[in-house]
């Protein structure tokens, strides 16, 4: 059973989109962290599919087609699942679309062969995966911004364990979580 890897990148003061007026794409420029496009690339790479929600599918399509190297590659080579409840084109090839129930949805991909699933793009479609309890794995990307509004990733109480950070040279951070083992918060397999 393979996993779904959220990847989302979030301002310093935790918000997963920004306020009116903020452009989206809120990172230090990628050509000045070559360290941070390799990693992006790494991550990307990882996919056995992206899935994503019809505006990030949208944007991504008029996108990484017309671009070049290893981010674009891996965008462009790995199939794409897009969640859509209304009709959509998908020019981009490799692209499958899913108009059921998320959960169930996601289920029936856990359950096929292949790389994990990268789910990545809009708000909305993130805060959908994280209340439906559907992410095994956080992949979240810290810019050196705070925007002081905008949406927020998580609306609800949610635990989570640091497995990794990686941090470059131009300020963004890479802060990878997973779910925390039940024994995590069970006092009886605490030790004193």
């Amino acid at each position: 059973m393979r996993s779904l890897i959220l990847r989302h990148s979030l301002s310093l003061d935790g918000y997963g989109a920004p306020p009116p007026g903020v452009p989206d794409d809120f990172f230090v420029p990628y050509d000045e962290d070559p360290e941070f496009v390799t990693h992006m690339a790494e991550v990307l790479g990882s996919a056995g599919v992206h899935a994503m929600g019809a505006q990030a599918y949208r944007d991504m399509a008029g996108h990484w087609p017309f671009q070049d190297g290893p981010e674009a590659e891996a965008m462009n080579s790995i199939p794409k699942v897009v969640f859509s409840r209304t009709p959509i084109e998908t020019p981009w090839a490799t692209t499958t679309v899913c108009s059921g129930d998320l959960a169930t949805e996601i289920a029936a991909l856990k359950e096929q062969d292949g790389g994990p699933i990268l789910a990545h793009g809009g708000v909305r479609f993130a805060q959908a995966l994280v209340r439906a309890d559907l992410v095994d794995e956080y992949h979240l990307l810290i810019a050196p911004v705070a925007h002081g509004g905008g949406r927020p990733l998580f609306t609800d109480f949610t635990r989570l364990k640091l497995v990794e950070v990686k941090s470059f040279p131009r300020g963004n951070l890479a802060l990878t979580y997973t779910r925390p083992d039940t024994d995590d918060h069970n006092p009886e397999h605490q030790s004193a």
